[in-house]
Parts: structure tokens; C-alpha cells; sequence
């Protein structure tokens, strides 16, 4: 397992191997995708989670409700309520993303990061998933797609450290640069 080395890496990792031991890693995903879709979704559970001004043992009661009330894994609530007991809700998010990081890539999966200047529907963002696997040979690819109107048209695809920018706001750059060096 290759996580991250700091602190939410070896509790993503801690979870993991006690999720695939009780043979439930399927059902901990979806744990953790709810919990991290809630933690998006909600300031206020968010603001619950970093405010210094609240204390341990709210921060873990409150979580520990939510996750009964979502009908979590045992596991992950009391996976949850440790990271809550030993102070640590405030690497909730890195934790959850070091966790479903390391399923996807242990699973072959590969995380493409797609800004257009709109919202694609499910049509085009299949044709942006068959390109890509096209290009790079990966058959597991998951979208991640944001929009940004500045952009004009075109798309931005960053896939790990590697970013194609082919988007007309960049090519509008690249030639108002050129067209610079030319005076």
C-alpha cells in the first residue's frame, strides 16, 4: 500500500487494511463517499469539525450521530470516532481522500480532472472518458469535471501531474504572445 506517509496516510491505511481483513472494503467505500459528499455539501458540519471552539467530545458525539443516522459500517463509526477521540477530525478530509485514493489505484483506477467552459452532459463526458483511455491505455478512468467559464471552449484535462490545456482562452495567450514577439 502506498499512501501518503504523513498522518492521514497511515490512518487511510489503517482503515483500509482492517476493511479488506473483515472483507467489507466495498461497503467502507461507499461509507467514506457519503461521509466526504456530506462534508461538501454541509458548512456547518464542516465549520463543526474545524471550530477550535468546540470541544472533542461534541465533535465526536456529532459525527458518530451522523454516521448512525447515514446506517454506517461499524467499522467505519468507530473508525471515525477514534480519529474524533484523538483530535484529529480536523485531517477528515485528507484521510478520506489518502483512503479512496489508494482503493482506486489498487483497483487500476486513474482520477482525470476535466474543466470545460460548461457543464458536460453524461454523452459528452463518456466521449472525454473514451478519449482519454484512448490516448493514455488506461481502462479505469473516473471523471472529476468542474466548469470554468473563463476558459471560452475547449478543455483542461490534468490526469496526476500531467495537464493538456487545450482550451481557446489559452490559445488566445499563446497567440496574443506571438503576435507580440512579432512588433
Amino acid at each position: 500500500m502506498s499512501v501518503s506517509s504523513g498522518l492521514s496516510g497511515r490512518y487511510a491505511k489503517a482503515i483500509y487494511e482492517l476493511a479488506e481483513e473483515k472483507k467489507i472494503l466495498t461497503k467502507i467505500v461507499d461509507d467514506f463517499i457519503r461521509l466526504k459528499e456530506l462534508l461538501m455539501e454541509s458548512h456547518s458540519l464542516s465549520n463543526l469539525i474545524k471550530s477550535p471552539a468546540i470541544s472533542k467530545t461534541d465533535k465526536q458525539n456529532s459525527i458518530l450521530k451522523i454516521l448512525n443516522k447515514a446506517k454506517a459500517q461499524d467499522l467505519s463509526i468507530k473508525f471515525f470516532g477514534t480519529l474524533a477521540n484523538n483530535g484529529r477530525l480536523i485531517i477528515i478530509n485528507e484521510v478520506i481522500e489518502d483512503f479512496l485514493s489508494e482503493v482506486s489505484r489498487i483497483n487500476g483506477e486513474v482520477k482525470a480532472e476535466v474543466t470545460s467552459s460548461f457543464a458536460l452532459d453524461q454523452n459528452q463526458q463518456k466521449k472525454v472518458v473514451s478519449a482519454i483511455s484512448e490516448a493514455t491505455g488506461i481502462k479505469k478512468i473516473i471523471l472529476l469535471t468542474s466548469v470554468d467559464k473563463s476558459l471560452i471552449g475547449g478543455l483542461i484535462v490534468k490526469i496526476g501531474s500531467k495537464m493538456i490545456d487545450n482550451s481557446l482562452k489559452t490559445k488566445l495567450n499563446r497567440l496574443e504572445i506571438a503576435m507580440r514577439g512579432t512588433n
